[in-house]
């Protein structure tokens, strides 16, 4: 217990922060500039600035959010917060690997994977990815484990800033997709073993790190996250392949999957704050539940990718030609998910506006579980189908 106590320490958070050049404002320093050090950066209701001379002097730290505060569904904001930056190489490295974990990282490499790489891979990605996301989740709601506090230390990010800490869900998609993409590839093609190994771990401990120097997690949340990732892939790798075929050829399982995302999503564990973790875990849910209407469709159409030759396959060489056609692709199907995201969120929302009477215009309403839910669900479970069926058909048909 004495260990435990320590891993969860703020402490320790901002003793790693400190090594890597990132603290608290000192409270004796006068216009916002340390003498001897780089400007402070001020953190203010999501926005960052530099500090200059002519900087208000703040309190150091700041009032937290504390969970399950809220007023009408709006967080509380806390005065502004100030923190020193002297190394700036690690604070975008940590800055940029934090990114890793977002919706915006998703929503590319998952969906370049299947179109560029191998479907093979990209299947097992996504299907682990959301099922080891939503165990992380619901895990924040159930455990109720605050984040660490601020002071001591500096909190950089404000979005996530309500959620409770463990696990760590970035270090849990981290860890799954870097060791998926590993196993899934390592009996595929053939590559250096040790190599692989060596870029899974060090992508995992990057972005592990990245929610400590962030301020986001406690050093309990982050090994939690880990091992739970390790452990899922491990109890369940030796079933991928029979689960893979599963999904590609019985037509109960996307109405399983669609049926099953909907009523985790809509049954969610419920806080007494609004909580971006349920749109958030609904999100992850739906682009899972596409996936699998979509690779189904796909497979019955006969377009599901299986390489020619004797595994492991040689990677091939990377050619003008070839990287213009994956260019493409990608840009042809990062457009297909724009417009669709586009069509199907204002789509769900004027029909769930219509039936219940409400202004969706509202973000109030639209944090409302009746409206939330479904209309998240629907809107990512449509792209999950697009994603994974009509850009790989379109692709045939354009002969990309």
């Amino acid at each position: 217990m004495e260990l435990l106590d320590i891993l969860q320490d703020p402490q320790l958070v901002a003793q790693f922060q400190r090594s890597c050049g990132l603290s608290l404002q000192p409270k004796d320093e006068v216009n916002g500039v340390a003498s001897g050090h780089s400007s402070a950066k001020t953190l203010q209701a999501g926005r960052e600035k530099t500090a200059g001379v002519k900087g208000v002097p703040h309190e150091n730290g700041h009032k937290p959010y504390i969970n399950g505060t809220c007023i009408n569904g709006a967080h509380r904001q806390g005065p502004v917060r100030k923190y020193v930056v002297r190394n700036y190489l690690l604070y975008y490295l940590f800055r940029f690997a934090a990114a890793l974990g977002q919706e915006i990282f998703y929503i590319t490499f998952l969906p370049f994977t299947l179109w560029n790489i191998d479907s093979f891979i990209a299947r097992r990605l996504i299907i682990v990815w959301c099922i080891v996301m939503y165990i992380g989740q619901a895990s924040k709601d159930l455990l109720k484990w605050p984040r660490p506090s601020c002071p001591p230390v500096v909190k950089l990010e404000t979005r996530v800033e309500a959620e409770y800490g463990m696990p760590s869900t970035h270090a849990i998609a981290a860890t799954s997709i870097s060791f998926t993409f590993l196993l899934a590839a390592m009996d595929r093609y053939q590559f250096p073993f040790v190599l692989g190994l060596v870029a899974a771990v060090f992508l995992s401990t990057l972005v592990s790190l990245s929610r400590l120097y962030t301020g986001m997690h406690t050093v309990l949340d982050v090994i939690c996250g880990v091992l739970i990732a390790l452990l899922f892939i491990a109890v369940t790798s030796p079933i991928w392949d029979s689960m893979d075929h599963l999904l590609l050829t019985n037509p109960i399982c996307p109405v399983c999957a669609v049926v099953a995302g909907f009523l985790l999503s809509y049954n969610y564990p419920k806080l007494d704050h609004y909580s971006t973790t349920r749109a958030d875990t609904t999100v992850i849910l739906g682009v899972g539940a596409g996936t699998c209407v979509g690779i189904w469709i796909t497979n019955l159409i006969g377009l599901t990718y299986v390489p020619s030759g004797v595994f492991p396959l040689g990677i091939p060489l990377i050619t003008y030609p070839m990287l213009l056609k994956q260019l493409l692709r990608f840009v042809l199907g990062v457009t297909l998910l724009v417009i669709t995201r586009y069509i199907m969120k204002t789509l769900s929302l004027k029909a769930l506006g219509l039936w219940y009477k409400v202004s969706t215009q509202d973000v109030l309403v639209r944090q409302r579980l009746e409206i939330e839910v479904p209309y998240k669900f629907v809107t990512y479970t449509s792209m999950g189908v697009v994603a994974t069926s009509l850009v790989p058909w379109i692709d045939y048909l354009l002969q990309l």
